[in-house]
């Protein structure tokens, strides 16, 4: 670890032992409200003593908890060589750099951390610049069809290399081996709102086609998770601007993505909905609502800057998505995931993935009988039984699906497919 990333890192923590000494304070003040608010004003001399004394006692405390954190990580700093390895130059320092990124990355990339990510190519686990000597470098056999990767929430390029039950080489070894695809990664800050990622990512795909060693005739565009929904925005921001890239997608695979919403965040924001209704529990709904802006798009699957922009993401009601259409030329699929081997099962229906519902996976909206319709042909959706959110990243059944549809060989037979 380098100085300055330890010193990012200090900050991180100093500003959670901040947060503890501030929820103790929070929680102290609102059973003291209680207490003498129950005694009545004979009690107002003593409380005004109380409350000046608590007020200075947990501002020391709180000042203290972030100053002696930060302060030795600053130390540890200075004993550190500059010129140290990189957090991102160990698979498990990219891992620790990602989840940071996922749970604050927003407000991490406010501050210019430089644990913050910025959106890269990724090849061979290093950064790709996007113009033509970087790519013709990095990609020596680079070919016309090429296949994008985009990470989920709290991943890394490094998470489709995952080896889970039944690992097998990651899907984009396996396309190139068998369809000549040119595998590309996505590396970003996922805690910064999915549009922002989606328009960045656009500008990245338009210059990257641009400057591609040799002209691209297709585009395969494969997100797991968040992923999935950052493709959509990106998709819709480049079309807007009148990209090329947009027209060369023929076909766009979402694995686990929550087109219509994460249960998890919807859960998150109802506890701590909740939980400000309380005023001894108010502190943990504000320590709640500190989550990263991404995290909160997950809730209704926001793709777009005007489901978020100047509404407040922690209200009771907050609005459903902007439909934002899927792209008219391209083949759309879906793949989701079920804890019981049938989605019918109790399990599957409730638990879904443990992330992700099939319904949201599969982008089923309400008609308005009631029921849930399909936007596409059954064939263009899959479930993997037996199987939680991350066996998506890699997994034999769903590279075999994946490869039939590129292919053009339709659908494996699978009884849990039925809608």
């Amino acid at each position: 670890m380098r100085a300055a990333e330890l010193r990012a890192f200090g900050d991180l923590v100093g500003d959670a032992a901040a947060e503890i000494a501030e929820l103790a304070r929070g929680v102290h003040e609102a059973v003291a409200d209680r207490m003498f608010a129950a005694l009545g004003p004979s009690a107002s001399p003593v409380r005004a003593a109380h409350d000046t004394i608590a007020a200075a006692a947990y501002r020391g405390a709180r000042a203290l908890a972030g100053s002696v954190v930060r302060g030795g990580a600053f130390a540890g700093g200075l004993a550190v060589d500059e010129d140290a390895p990189s957090l991102s130059e160990s698979g498990r320092g990219r891992a620790l750099v990602a989840a940071l990124n996922g749970a604050w990355g927003d407000r991490m990339a406010e501050r210019g951390s430089p644990l913050a990510l910025s959106m890269t190519v990724r090849s061979q686990r290093r950064d790709v610049g996007t113009d033509r000597p970087s790519l013709a470098s990095a990609f020596v056999d680079a070919t016309a069809r090429v296949a994008v990767f985009v990470h989920g929430l709290g991943e890394s390029d490094d998470s489709w290399r995952r080896r889970g039950v039944g690992a097998c080489p990651p899907y984009g070894e396996r396309l190139a081996a068998d369809h000549g695809f040119t595998p590309l990664y996505v590396r970003y800050n996922a805690g910064l709102h999915i549009s922002a990622n989606g328009r960045t990512l656009a500008a990245l795909l338009d210059e990257l086609t641009a400057s591609w060693p040799c002209e691209v005739s297709e585009l395969a565009l494969i997100g797991h998770s968040m992923g999935g929904l950052v493709l959509r925005s990106a998709c819709h921001y480049g079309s807007d601007a009148g990209h090329r890239w947009p027209e060369r997608v023929r076909s766009v695979f979402a694995l686990g993505t929550p087109h219509t919403g994460a249960p998890l965040e919807r859960a998150a924001h109802m506890a701590g909905y909740g939980l400000s209704l309380v005023p001894e529990a108010r502190p943990f709904a504000r320590t709640l609502a500190a989550r990263a802006a991404g995290v909160k798009d997950l809730r209704h699957g926001y793709l777009v800057d005007e489901d978020w922009d100047g509404r407040d993401p922690d209200a009771l009601r907050s609005p459903d998505a902007t439909e934002v259409p899927f792209l008219a030329h391209a083949d759309h699929y879906f793949v989701s995931a079920t804890l019981s081997a049938d989605p019918g099962a109790p399990s599957g229906r409730l638990l879904g993935d443990l992330l992700v519902l099939r319904s949201s996976a599969w982008a089923q909206r309400r008609g308005r009988a009631g029921a849930e319709r399909l936007r596409f042909e059954l064939g263009n959706y899959r479930n993997l039984g037996s199987a939680n959110h991350f066996d998506l990243l890699n997994h034999p059944a769903v590279y075999e699906q994946i490869s039939r549809w590129i292919g053009g060989r339709g659908d494996l037979p699978a009884r849990d497919q039925r809608p």
